[in-house]
């Protein structure tokens, strides 16, 4: 289970990233919710990332 809680932030930034991947590959590039959806999970995942990995080394 930590080894997951400590990858968490890594899978939000895939998964932002594959959003993004297949909006591109469908011509979906004007749709903003879809685009925001991704780039807060990518930002969250980042900020998750940092938070979560410097809680579990300490």
């Amino acid at each position: 289970m930590k080894g997951l809680l400590k990858n968490l932030g890594l899978i939000l930034i895939l998964v932002g990233a594959v959003i993004l991947v297949a909006c591109s590959f469908t011509g979906n590039v004007n749709n903003n919710a879809i685009l925001g959806t991704s780039a807060v999970l990518i930002v969250i995942g980042l900020i998750s990332y940092i938070l979560i990995n410097k809680r579990i080394a300490d």
